[in-house]
């Protein structure tokens, strides 16, 4: 029997998350369910639904692990997955003690499972949970080591957050080695393999979509079309997704700083060219030298170009920073799941 982890960041979700874990079981019992009315017999086994039966004696396909991670939710998240857990030992919960943010929360899940399979899924229904037996199909027929999910619609979301989300895609395939693919969600589902390059990668400033790019292995995208979270309120906002973006820049590209590099020596090339017009100016036919507002213009944009480079130089600094600093991505302050790492 093989055994499947679900890795559920929550932050506030108490509403969605009883309506996640009701549609969640639904689909686990589909794939661990023999139902004679949806199976359509194949030479060499079963297929529910497009899913190999995969069972053992005891009429299992699957053996599911579904972590639930609570990162310091303000709400009553915590007493909601502690609710479930008792109701369904499926369920499993880590509570932070503090919120330490999504990245965190799903590095928490990888470092805590031992699957042979592994997902994220986001708790609010907008990782449609009925995509899960197509995924396990994937990756149980075909030579892939994980199936990814990506939205081909932006439906209810507003235009000026889709325009920027399209660029923000453009821009970091063009300029760094993450393969991010536009749409792409957090939602995919990966083999053991996979899963272990992401946990050897523990970098403290981390961006997953960079990640899953950067490390490679063979991964077939499944589209879908947008779902509205099903309660509760997204817990992004354009400016919190945009310091994401920068964030991801910088963590797997090098170009801000070239940037940076290359508007100096421009910079510097054109104040020499001027300083020899001037020179050669006056020598040939004693102009005095004028233009004072131009060239407090002048003064204004090359300080603002400094302090720009130095912004740049800054921001990677400060992820060198709290990199050497090597504090824990997360502390959990409680949990049901046997030997799990407090402090990582």
């Amino acid at each position: 029997m093989k055994k499947v982890n679900l890795i559920i960041p929550c932050y506030n979700e108490e509403e969605a998350l009883p309506l996640f874990a009701g549609e969640l079981n639904k689909v686990m019992e589909q794939l661990n369910t023999a139902d004679d009315h949806s199976a359509s017999r194949q030479s060499g086994g079963t297929e529910i639904s497009g899913i190999k039966d995969d069972r053992d004696v005891s009429g299992q396909a699957y053996e599911f692990e579904i972590l639930l991670i609570n990162d310091g939710s303000t709400d009553a998240t915590l007493q909601v997955m502690q609710d479930i857990c008792t109701k369904d030992s499926r369920y499993k919960y880590l509570s932070f003690s503090r919120n330490f943010g999504k990245e965190a929360a799903m590095y928490a899940g990888f470092c805590n499972s031992d699957g042979d399979y592994v997902a994220v899924m986001d708790a609010d229904m907008q990782d449609p949970p009925s995509l899960l037996p197509r995924m396990l199909h994937c990756l149980e027929t075909e030579d892939y080591d994980s199936v990814a999910t990506r939205r081909v619609t932006r439906l209810g979301e507003p235009p000026i957050r889709s325009f920027f989300a399209r660029a923000f895609y453009k821009l970091i395939n063009k300029i760094s080695d993450a393969n991010v693919v536009d749409g792409a969600r957090d939602f995919r589902l990966m083999k053991r393999n996979m899963v272990d390059a992401i946990v050897s990668m523990c970098e403290s400033n981390r961006f997953s979509k960079g990640i899953f790019g950067w490390i490679g292995f063979k991964t077939k995208w499944i589209e879908f079309e947008n779902v509205n979270r099903i309660a509760g309120e997204t817990k992004w906002n354009f400016w919190g997704l945009l310091k994401y973006a920068i964030d991801g820049i910088i963590n797997f590209s090098e170009t801000p700083m070239s940037i940076a590099s290359g508007l100096g020596v421009t910079c510097t090339a054109i104040s020499f060219i001027m300083i020899l017009f001037i020179i050669i100016r006056k020598l040939a036919f004693g102009d005095a030298v004028a233009g004072w507002p131009s060239l407090v213009c002048i003064i204004l944009f090359v300080a603002g170009l400094q302090f720009l480079c130095i912004g740049i130089m800054g921001k990677y600094l400060s992820k060198t920073y709290m990199e050497v600093k090597k504090r824990p991505h997360y502390i959990i302050s409680e949990t049901n799941k046997e030997n799990v790492e407090k402090i990582n």
